[in-house]
């Protein structure tokens, strides 16, 4: 939407977010003023408050308004889960991708969770679950090929997963440890699906069953 056509309000209210936005990275949330977002808004410092009552405020809206899930749920949403495999494997790969093209979220994640002790999540677990619900209940006609896990876990445990494969990807980068690795999200997906260890062979079998 051409920027141009809002409500001076609303205008003014994206100004001031990405004034916000720009500053919590530049120098993070502590360090930063109402008045320095004001400045950079190019408003007033009682323009601000017109807005949002403080800085809190502002930061709790931008943690949900640039939170990659809004390009990562579409994605998965028309991806058919009638072949469990094939979407494990696409939906990782879009988190991935969307999270590569982000790092400033996992900026905004981290002053969420060092200095707002993740006080926020609540709300953004609120107002995502309404369109992750679609997706969870793909997962309900699929109790033949699944085992008997909430599906609910299980997409709690493929958030966890892929988010710490990414996590892992910034720590590794740029050493030789890196190196070793390229085809690590291929095997992120195969312990997802099918864990880390082998079937038991029928030998094995046969003594258990002994």
């Amino acid at each position: 939407m051409d920027e141009s056509s809002l409500p001076k309000g609303e205008r003014t209210r994206r100004a001031i977010l990405e004034a916000a936005y720009e500053l919590f990275l530049e120098q993070g949330y502590a360090a930063t003023s109402m008045r320095q977002i004001a400045e950079r808004a190019g408003l007033a410092l009682g323009g601000i408050y017109n807005h949002f009552p403080n800085k809190e405020a502002i930061f709790a809206e931008l943690i949900l308004d640039r939170h990659p899930y809004r390009q990562v749920l579409p994605i998965l949403r028309e991806t058919s889960a009638e072949d469990p495999e094939t979407f494990v494997r696409t939906a990782a790969q879009a988190m991935v991708a969307e999270l590569g093209r982000r790092p400033d979220f996992i900026k905004l994640m981290f002053i969420e969770i060092v200095e707002f002790n993740g006080r926020n999540m609540p709300k953004i677990v609120q107002h995502i679950l309404p369109e992750v619900l679609p997706i969870i209940q793909k997962f309900n006609a699929q109790q033949g090929l699944l085992r008997d896990i909430p599906p609910a876990v299980l997409f709690r445990a493929f958030l966890g997963l892929f988010f710490s494969y990414y996590m892992t990807e910034l720590m590794i980068a740029g050493t030789p440890f890196a190196v070793t690795q390229p085809d690590a999200l291929e095997h992120f997906v195969e312990i997802f699906l099918h864990g880390v260890l082998k079937p038991p062979s029928q030998e094995t079998l046969n003594r258990r069953a002994d």
